[in-house]
């Protein structure tokens, strides 16, 4: 079984927003909130429980995949194999996330990850409850009927997790120019976590930006974005915050006028409303033109 790498992290995650904290404290700086990063700290240490109980039935999942339906044996020994499954994990975390920001159903667990209103390390563990459990180990099934081993795939799998969790801060500015183009950094995930119109539904990169640039995503950073949502949930209270876009879809869907506008709440767009009362991104930005025009 992969060694978990997360869970071997929470030292280093805990260390390290202690001494963000105290380095924005000493500067008078204003994007920590001690409540703000309680409330990460519990999502994310509710998110690696919920992980360890779920994390058998993924594996069960896994592996009934690679050994039934996989097209070729790639042997874990293979180095290009390794390479490949690393482009192929990152490739796939792109576009679940570009989904999870596009389909109402799996933004409803992404959510929890954007709704800290503050932008620093302890933001990083704000992470689901209840991705697992919608689904979302289901898009990486592809690499394993290649013939990946499941343990290749768990693995980067983690080593995207790890890789972005030093990119949630405001003291770090800009890396040097080739990094920006190459890597997902601290600009461009500050960009992906803004409300500002410009900056909404981009840069979905985990460990490549590449993948932004390729399929026109990519936002460059050009003022400090304001973050959070575009409507706040104003709470501290983590199971709240992990349930609350499931509630606001159930009740949508119970409200609904026809079975149309029920499926469209739970497979469309957030924001989508039948009669316009709500905004898509995309109807956000076609207005704003027009009042630009």
């Amino acid at each position: 079984m992969t060694p978990n790498l997360i869970l071997y992290a929470v030292p280093f995650f805990l260390i390290t927003v202690i001494l963000e904290s105290y380095v924005v404290f000493k500067q008078h700086r204003d994007f920590v909130e001690t409540k703000d990063s309680l409330t990460s700290i519990g999502l994310g240490l509710g998110n690696l429980f919920i992980g360890l109980l779920t994390k058998s039935v993924i594996y069960v999942c896994y592996f009934y995949v690679y050994d039934h339906w996989r097209l070729f044996d790639l042997s874990i020994s293979w180095w290009w194999v390794w390479v490949f499954a690393f482009f192929a994990d990152d490739f796939t975390y792109y576009w679940f996330h570009r989904i999870s920001h596009e389909v109402r159903y799996f933004w409803a667990s992404h959510m929890v990850h954007h709704s800290s209103p503050k932008y620093n390390l302890a933001a990083a563990l704000r992470q689901t409850w209840t991705g697992n459990l919608s689904g979302a180990f289901l898009f990486y099934t592809w690499i394993l009927v290649i013939g990946v081993h499941p343990f290749i795939v768990f693995f980067f799998q983690q080593i995207s997790l790890l890789y972005q969790y030093w990119i949630h801060t405001e003291l770090i500015k800009k890396m040097p120019n080739w990094f920006e183009y190459i890597f997902n950094t601290p600009s461009h995930h500050r960009v992906h976590h803004g409300t500002d119109l410009e900056y909404l539904d981009t840069n979905y990169a985990g460990v490549l930006i590449i993948w932004d640039r390729m399929f026109g995503s990519f936002q460059q950073e050009n003022q400090r974005p304001h973050y959070g949502l575009t409507k706040q949930i104003e709470s501290y209270n983590p199971a709240k915050i992990a349930f609350f876009e499931w509630m606001q879809i159930c009740k949508d869907i119970v409200h609904s006028k026809s079975l149309k506008a029920a499926w469209n709440y739970l497979i469309g767009p957030p924001g989508w409303s039948p009669d316009g009362s709500r905004l898509t991104v995309e109807q956000m930005r076609q207005q704003n033109k027009s009042k630009t025009e």
